[in-house]
């Protein structure tokens, strides 16, 4: 007979001085602010790691986490838990759009002979943002053969970056990508029970996934960009934290280079080297 350890009962949820605990590391670390509303949600999202790791309740996790094998063995896990990896092809299209129209036109006369367009996907989660990129700018080359470009998409979710790398997704989820780029760069399975598509190489070569915390000192180890593109990411951040982040962006923007944020996000009253000039889009000064 084969014998596995038995599960420990999982005790009551998670108190609010585990959560606290959980938060206040948590924005600490990695800038993401959780009020106390978003206890059921965190409470929820970590359950399956209690389970995993046989703990029998939220103080044994916290205590866990907090120990030195937590610190080397957990902090990934719990923030591929705790991070939304909300995003779809085509999000904001006016962005893409404007982009195709109004940057590349402008700023690839501008590239030094043999440089390529630099674009960060900053906060690319499962990929569909940098994809969706790579597929701009690849029409824009189409166009102009002479033209070449980079992309890198950074998130701080490995489970996400995994998925991003692969570049494998439902056939539902890239219902906003236009029939002409299906056909192009798209690759549907060859099984027609499994219902995905792929990116195809041209694309995937063209778009390099690292892991980054916005909380870091600097982003100095990243390259300088012709364009940046963050956003839906600092809605999760308090004022301070969203200041500072953008700092950080426009130090390794280009001068000339454009910032692109979500719909949501506004650097009102905020003291940065950047030009509004259309909602939601800025140039550096």
């Amino acid at each position: 007979m084969n014998y596995t350890t038995p599960h420990k009962p999982l005790d009551l949820g998670m108190t609010n001085t585990d959560f606290s605990r959980l938060s206040a590391f948590i924005y600490k670390h990695y800038g993401i602010k959780l009020p106390l509303s978003k206890k059921l949600m965190l409470e929820g999202r970590l359950h399956k790691r209690l389970k995993l790791l046989n703990l029998s309740s939220y103080k044994a996790y916290c205590d866990y986490v907090f120990s030195e094998d937590g610190q080397q063995m957990e902090l990934i896990p719990m923030m591929d838990l705790v991070t939304t990896n909300k995003t779809d092809f085509f999000r904001e299209a006016v962005h893409f759009n404007f982009l195709f129209e109004e940057v590349l036109p402008v700023l690839s006369k501008q590239l030094p002979v043999g440089k390529p367009f630099r674009v960060w996907s900053a906060g690319c989660s499962t990929g569909e943002e940098p994809y969706t990129l790579a597929m701009v700018l690849s029409e824009y080359h189409r166009k102009n053969t002479e033209f070449d470009y980079q992309i890198l998409g950074t998130d701080i979710s490995t489970r996400a970056l995994n998925a991003a790398v692969t570049a494998v997704y439902q056939q539902e989820k890239v219902t906003p990508v236009p029939l002409s780029f299906k056909q192009k760069y798209l690759l549907k399975s060859k099984d027609p029970q499994n219902k995905t598509v792929r990116i195809v190489p041209e694309l995937r070569s063209k778009v390099n996934f690292e892991r980054l915390n916005f909380i870091e000192d600097s982003y100095s180890a990243l390259q300088s960009f012709d364009a940046i593109f963050c956003r839906n990411v600092l809605i999760y951040f308090d004022r301070q934290t969203q200041e500072s982040v953008i700092q950080k962006l426009c130090l390794q923007l280009k001068a000339g280079g454009f910032l692109f944020l979500g719909h949501s996000e506004s650097v009102a009253q905020m003291d940065l080297p950047l030009v509004q000039i259309r909602p939601t889009i800025f140039r550096k000064v």
